[in-house]
C-alpha cells in the first residue's frame, strides 16, 4: 500500500500534466458525463489515472473525494461555468475567452482540494482483475456502469 502523502511534490503535477493528456483523448465522454450526469471530470481524470497505474481506492474514498468538491462545486463553480454558458451568446469572442480562461483557473483550484483530500487516503496496489476499477467505483456512486462508456475501460 502507498500513502499518495509519500509521493514527492513532481508526482502531484506529473499527475495532472497526464490527466490533461488524457482529457484530450476523452474529452467529449467527460463533458458527456459532466453534463448529463453531473460527474466532476477531475475526479473521473484522477479515476483513469490511478487505474493506469494499478491503483485503487476505496468506493468510500470515492464518496468521500465527491463529497468533499460537492460544496465547493455548487458554491463557486457550477454558478460560474453556468454564466459563462449563458453569457456565450452575448460576449466577443476574447471576452468569452476570459470567462473560461477564470473557469479553468477554478478546475485547478478544484484540482488542488483533490490532492488535499487524497493524501490521508490509501492507495492500494493491485492487478486490474483482482478489484474494481477506480472508473467503475466513482461512476457508480451516479448509478452509472462503467461497461455503458468503453472509452473509458483501459
Amino acid at each position: 500500500m502507498t500513502l499518495p502523502g509519500s509521493f514527492n511534490p513532481s508526482f502531484y503535477q506529473s499527475l495532472w500534466q497526464d490527466c490533461d493528456a488524457i482529457y484530450m483523448q476523452q474529452q467529449a465522454t467527460c463533458l458527456a458525463l459532466q453534463d448529463d450526469h453531473q460527474l466532476n471530470v477531475n475526479l473521473l481524470l484522477l479515476a483513469l489515472w490511478l487505474d493506469s497505474h494499478h491503483q485503487r481506492l476505496t468506493s468510500s474514498d470515492w464518496q468521500q473525494l465527491q463529497q468533499d468538491l460537492l460544496s465547493w462545486e455548487q458554491r463557486l463553480l457550477l454558478p460560474y461555468r453556468k454564466l459563462r454558458r449563458l453569457s456565450k451568446a452575448v460576449l466577443e469572442q476574447a471576452e468569452y475567452q476570459q470567462m473560461l480562461d477564470v473557469e479553468l483557473m477554478l478546475e485547478r483550484k478544484s484540482q488542488a482540494k483533490i490532492l488535499i483530500a487524497l493524501k490521508p487516503m490509501v492507495l492500494d496496489e493491485v492487478y486490474p482483475a483482482k478489484t474494481d476499477s477506480n472508473v467503475s467505483r466513482y461512476l457508480a456512486l451516479f448509478n452509472l456502469k462503467s461497461q455503458n462508456y468503453p472509452s473509458l475501460n483501459q
